[in-house]
């Protein structure tokens, strides 16, 4: 073909983006390569070829067909067929072809490589000089050329390695792109597709990582192209990650600087705990022989006994089976002949004609039939139908008919206590006996049976408990779930325990009751077990809506009346301090915008619709409510009212603020009352008595009103909508706690809370059109909550693998929740590699941890109280930390409460602390009778500090039983005064809830290994602090707002956190510890490394042999407990944080940089910024100067050491070959040496006596850098 021909060809036309220019005009002449583009067109046309014959190409032309192969194999990635048309022809439809390399010959002309350099295709041809290789400029907007070698490419993990830097190459541009993106940008964005093409198609690789400049100048764009190519993406600072798997908020392997700790200890110290240890170890070998090499003999006092349980009834003692039987049948005709004296009596059938005009009445037989011909059965029913107060009844009274009562045992579970208190308080009523005589209850720390209760209502947890210690449950002969639509976590586990348990107990009877529809599932999870619905009767309940509200009322909304400055005003301190984070809509917000706009409030008023077009979705609505109440107890009729908000401190700022009203806090004419779950029973029981003639009573309670508790003269309800419940986040390992809107069912539940007694009212405070979008049912909690506690019970009733056993739920959790929870239980000690229950190889016996009835690691950190004995203050801390915060911070007086609390915290630094000194000035107060005028003064709830009081006894108690408390409980008390030692001990227990502290001059800046940066909750202690002296805080609980916030803290030092914080590793460093996986990294002089880790290994040891013999005496461990005594106590904080990118042992035991994709060369310049920053040192300077041939050379300067590199092309890389240079002589692998020397290890020991450090005081001697 002539020059016609070629110009022909090269004129392409492509229809999905412009092309610039395929390639030089002088390459078209060429005929040879006429023929290879004719032989690729007739492959791509041919169907029944597989490749591109490499026979019918000429060997001149073989990178040519590469290069035109390189573009069907990009049309066969994107999956979208390409059209070639010549001039004056129909179009050539290119359809995607399969691609095979073109083979590496040795003849002169064949192709040997193609590699990219800033957008153009380099062809070299070996035996040929540089000179002569063949530039060719391609737009990589349409070509994505593959590399000849795609075995030996590192595309894949941390596989991103661009040839030339920023500035060392020159840059050969294409021509500038019409667009608004500039050239460089278009050519980022057409690189990385093939990246992400190939990191689709690599099934081993999950992820990219960049720390480009250039590609985070592009991430926005790039973002898009991963998004739309079904990839992940996420920028962590200076590094970008694409991902086929979803991204966390923070990585703290990307990290530069995350926390790494110098540690210093003062002059002596160490000195003085070698004597200690030394004396400890040499007593150890001079005994009869290490507790190795004795038999492991548990104690008969070692097992903890569950607490709370139900009890087992005892069986009768007789002599045979004859006179058993004989013996409960004289007990049950007794209880029959008790039971008709009842019935027959006036007030008996009084109470049995109201029983019988209750819906669940006329399904008795129906029920009782259901119930003896299967083994299990799902009951519905409406609320207020009597299903949870009859039900139970039915059985007991057909039992007892049967002559069966001595020997049945009814257990009817509840999700909460106020519930199964009030309605066994009214089923003995019913039955005409006082609460623990044939019925009774059992809640955590509280209970009322006797030996004839046959009917107990109890929470769930406790029937758990029950099952710890007895899996087949003998002698219970019904297990009522009540409740079961609200589906908690215990009530989902519990459904899985008892569905492996019925085929062990064929005559066990289960019974299921819901108040919603929703049977059919439950029903299925069983087998199809067979469903009754009992119809309820309700009074029709009129509903309103916001955009009626408004309408009725005339109230107007405004953005500053919606402000819920009583309930909220204490998050402002911390939204500001958010302001910093990356601001995002709430998910209130986002949840209903789109809902919004599409409403139509066209028949309103102009003035209701302007409110609604400035209501805020995230405001409770307190202003709104007082408006709705004021117009209710003014103007409606008579009867209660039931407002459901969204938490404690909700009802708590509401009521403070009602309270302060003229007419609504006139107690003459209303009645306010709480209603919570945590409510003492003299309090609770209020709630359903009548008030006197003339005064509303106006219940404020959360969602547990819905059906747990049913209040006969309620006529009217405030629904705000919402239900702050915490959900987990199990990709970023966080909690959240923010409010979230109901689902339908539940909004129905509220609004048939006010028909029970008349028709009724229901004020809904959101408009008709969000309710509509309500999900139907609620999110189980099991798939919404952290799992460690759960999987702990699963591991104890020896119930299999964790991940298998919550396979079977109702709805499994996801398994990244699971694998959390898992690894939790681990670092603390509780479970072992293999997922068993821990006895020798970790920590704690977790058997122990098990059978408390708390969370795991507060059952560690009693544990380990008990054994160091400094038990009290821990049992508060424990006791706290299982109740409510006891400080009441009030809106009038916050500044106030504030200081009080402070006062408690003094200058320790510490919630829990400030919790402990708290409650023991309360224990003095009350002995001398002035319990409520101390917690009136310092702003504390003398409800949960007697609640503090109660679960002390219950801890010492178990404790003791299980032998890990002396008779004498001063010995357990011994070093309760040293605030060090229990310091230490919450370390313990709040492990891994770890974070680092590191002072600037006007903030402090917080990290955690899951969050990164975080912030204190305004209510803590150390969030009104300028300077926190300790390097990290160990937390309880975190949550999510905004921000992540740490609720409450206790600083700790160095010493504590190595000693009592989690497993230690061996670094790349000779005094190089790291713990959490690497996250937390120290590095000290050797020998005080090795000091720490032999400490704790012996503390470790001695903690196991306590828990293994609990008769274990020991004083005989007195020179190690002072070894770590004056460790914990004397550690004055005096090291300092230091950053860089993760450590790695080289071949010199040398600290290398891990960096994705980047060979050490590139990354000289930070490494050896790192090491002199480790080692005490300022950055380095650099000196550089541009030769006569254009070359350039550096010259590093740090340390009063000159470093001279090499010559290079550009000023950038002269500087990192200076580096390397440098780091090569660090590492004594500089040849010119004669012999090896770790000279790094030499600049750290000469770093010393350049440190300057502040002393500002005798207790804290640091000046934070």
């Amino acid at each position: 073909m002539g020059t016609a021909a070629a110009a022909e060809y090269s004129s392409f036309t492509w229809p999905h983006k412009q092309f610039h220019r395929l390639i030089s005009s002088k390459q078209t002449q060429n005929p040879l390569f006429t023929k290879t583009l004719t032989s690729i067109f007739k492959c791509n046309q041919n169907p029944t070829e597989k490749g591109l014959n490499t026979r019918t190409i000429p060997p001149k032309m073989s990178c040519y067909s590469a290069i035109f192969q390189g573009y069907l194999r990009t049309t066969a990635m994107s999956l979208r067929p390409a059209s070639l048309q010549l001039n004056n022809s129909p179009k050539i439809l290119l359809k995607p072809c399969s691609f095979s390399f073109v083979p590496r010959t040795q003849s002169p002309g064949s192709f040997r490589r193609l590699h990219l350099r800033n957008g153009l295709v380099r062809c070299s041809k070996s035996g040929t000089a540089a000179s002569s290789s063949r530039t060719i400029a391609l737009d990589w907007r349409n070509v994505a050329l593959p590399y000849s070698e795609l075995q030996s490419s590192s595309y894949g993990r941390y596989a991103y390695q661009d040839v030339s830097g920023d500035d060392s190459d020159h840059e050969f541009g294409s021509p500038q792109s019409q667009s608004q993106m500039g050239a460089s940008t278009l050519d980022n964005i057409d690189e990385w597709r093939w990246k992400l093409t190939m990191l689709l198609r690599n099934k081993d690789e999950q992820e990219v990582v960049s720390r480009e400049r250039k590609d985070r100048r592009d991430f926005e764009q790039l973002s898009a192209l991963a998004t739309r190519m079904g990839l992940n993406s996420r920028l962590y600072a200076k590094v970008v990650v694409f991902s086929k798997l979803p991204l966390p908020n923070y990585r703290s392997d990307l990290d530069d600087k995350r926390p790494q700790r110098e540690v210093v200890l003062p002059f002596g110290l160490q000195r003085d705990v070698d004597l200690h240890l030394k004396a400890y170890l040499s007593h150890k070998a001079m005994s009869s022989g290490s507790f190795l090499d004795k038999p492991l003999i548990r104690s008969s006092s070692g097992g903890i006994p569950a607490a709370d349980e139900v009890p087992v009834n005892p069986e009768p003692f007789a002599q045979n089976s004859v006179a058993l039987e004989r013996i409960l049948r004289r007990r049950s005709l007794q209880i029959r002949d008790k039971q008709q004296e009842w019935q027959e009596s006036p007030e008996g059938q009084k109470m049995l004609e109201f029983r019988r005009s209750l819906p669940a009445y006329k399904e008795r037989d129906a029920l009782l039939n259901a119930i003896s011909q299967n083994q299990v059965v799902v009951v519905s029913g409406e609320t207020g139908c009597g299903k949870t107060t009859q039900l139970p009844q039915y059985i007991l009274e057909s039992e007892i008919e049967a002559a069966r009562g001595a020997s049945c045992s009814i257990i009817c579970t509840q999700p909460r206590r106020i519930s199964a208190m009030a309605v066994s308080e009214r089923v003995a009523a019913e039955r005409g006996e006082k609460l623990g005589e044939s019925v009774g209850y059992k809640v955590r720390l509280e209970g009322m049976k006797g030996r004839d209760t046959r009917l107990l209502f109890c929470t769930t947890g406790i029937l758990l408990r029950r099952l710890l210690v007895d899996r087949d449950l003998r002698g219970v002969s019904h297990v009522i779930v009540d409740e079961i639509h609200e589906r908690g976590m215990n009530e989902d586990f519990l459904l899985i325990v008892l569905k492996d348990l019925l085929p062990r107990r064929p005559e066990l009877r289960l019974i299921l009751m819901s108040a919603t529809l929703n049977a059919e599932l439950f029903s299925s999870y069983y087998g199809g077990a067979p469903t009754i619905h009992i119809p309820g009767f309700t009074y029709p309940v009129r509903a309103h809506f916001l955009e009626n509200i408004l309408e009725m009322t005339g109230y107007r909304l405004t953005p500053y009346n919606q402000i819920d400055d009583y309930g909220q005003e204490k998050m402002w301190k911390m939204h500001k301090q958010a302001q910093s984070f990356k601001k995002r809509k709430s998910q209130l917000t986002s949840a209903v915008e789109d809902v919004l706009e599409d409403a139509d409030f066209r028949g309103y008023s102009l003035r209701t619709r302007e409110s609604l077009s400035c209501w805020n979705p995230d405001s409770i609505g307190f202003n709104l409510i007082e408006h709705v109440l004021c117009h209710i107890v003014r103007k409606e009729r008579p009867g209660a009212v039931l407002v459901f908000m969204t938490g404690w401190d909700d009802i708590n700022s509401l009521k403070d603020k009602l309270q302060a009203h003229p007419f609504l806090g006139d107690p003459s004419k209303v009645l306010l009352l709480a209603c919570h779950g945590s409510m003492p029973s003299s309090e609770q029981r209020l709630i359903f008595e009548k008030p006197e003639d003339g005064v509303r009573k106006i219940v404020l309670a959360t969602n547990m009103a819905e059906t747990s508790i049913t209040i006969n003269d309620v006529v009217f309800v405030v629904d705000c909508g919402k239900a702050k419940e915490t959900s987990y986040d199990a990709l970023n390992n966080t909690p959240c706690l923010l409010p979230s809107w109901i689902s339908k069912a539940a909004a129905r539940q509220r609004r048939g809370r006010a028909g029970r007694v008349q028709p009724g009212e229901c004020y809904h405070l959101y408009p008709k059109c969000v309710y509509d979008t309500f999900a139907d049912y609620q999110l189980p909690e099991l798939l919404r909550t952290p799992l460690q506690s759960l999987c702990l019970q699963i591991k104890s009733l020896e119930l299999g693998g964790i991940t298998e056993f919550l396979s079977r739920a109702l709805q499994p959790p996801e398994l990244l929740s699971v694998q959390n929870a898992v690894e939790y239980l681990k670092i603390i000690g509780a479970l072992d590699e293999n997922e068993n229950l821990t006895v020798l190889e970790s920590d704690l016996a977790g058997r122990n941890l098990s059978m408390l009835p708390v969370e795991p690691k507060l059952g560690k950190m009693l544990i380990l109280g008990a054994i160091l004995n400094c038990l009290d203050p821990i049992m508060t801390v424990v006791s706290g930390l299982s109740v409510r915060d006891p400080f009441l911070m009030p809106f009038d007086k916050k500044d106030l409460a504030e200081t009080a609390k402070a006062q408690f915290a003094g200058q320790e630094y510490s919630d829990h602390i400030a919790v402990i000194r708290a409650y023991e000035g309360w224990k003095e107060a009350e002995r001398e009778q002035s319990g409520y005028e101390y917690c009136w003064k310092n702003f504390l709830s003398a409800q949960t500090l007697k609640a503090i009081h109660s679960l002390r006894k219950q801890f010492f108690y178990l404790l003791k039983d299980a032998g890990l408390v002396d008779q004498n409980v001063e010995n357990c008390n011994k070093w309760s005064h040293d605030e060090h030692l229990v310091r230490a001990v919450i370390c313990a227990g709040l492990f891994p809830g770890i974070c680092s502290v590191v002072n600037k001059e006007k903030s402090i800046a917080l990290k955690t290994m899951e969050d990164g940066q975080v912030l204190l909750h305004s209510n803590s202690v150390n969030a009104e602090v300028p300077k926190v002296p300790y390097p990290w805080l160990v937390f309880n609980e975190k949550v999510k707002v905004n921000a992540v916030f740490l609720r409450d803290s206790t600083g700790v030092s160095d010493s504590i956190l190595l000693l009592f914080g989690g497993n230690i590793s061996r670094g790349g460093l000779d005094g190089h510890l790291k713990m959490l996986g690497g996250y937390l990294e120290f590095f000290m002089k050797p020998a005080l490394a090795v000091m720490y880790l032999s400490v704790k290994r012996e503390l470790e040891e001695l903690v196991q042999r306590k828990l293994l013999d609990p008769t274990l005496d020991m004083h005989s461990s007195n020179e190690l407990l002072s070894a770590v005594r004056l460790l914990v106590s004397e550690d004055r904080c005096e090291g300092r944080f230091v950053f860089g990118r993760q450590v790695t042992l080289s071949s010199k035991k040398t600290a290398t940089i891990k960096t994705p994709g980047k060979s050490e060369a590139d990354n000289s310049k930070n490494h050896l910024q790192t090491v002199l920053a480790r080692a005490g040192h300022g950055p380095p300077t650099y000196k550089t100067k541009q030769l006569k041939n254009n070359q350039f050379r550096s010259t590093v300067i740090f340390n009063g050491l000159d470093f001279v590199g090499q010559s290079c092309s550009s000023k950038k890389l002269a500087e990192k070959d200076a580096a390397a240079q440098a780091l090569l002589w660090l590492r004594g692998e500089d040849h010119s040496t004669s012999r090896d020397i770790d000279h790094a290890s030499l600049l750290l020991k000469k770093s010393k006596s350049r440190r300057k450090t502040s002393v500002s005081d005798a207790k804290w001697s640091t000046k934070w850098s």
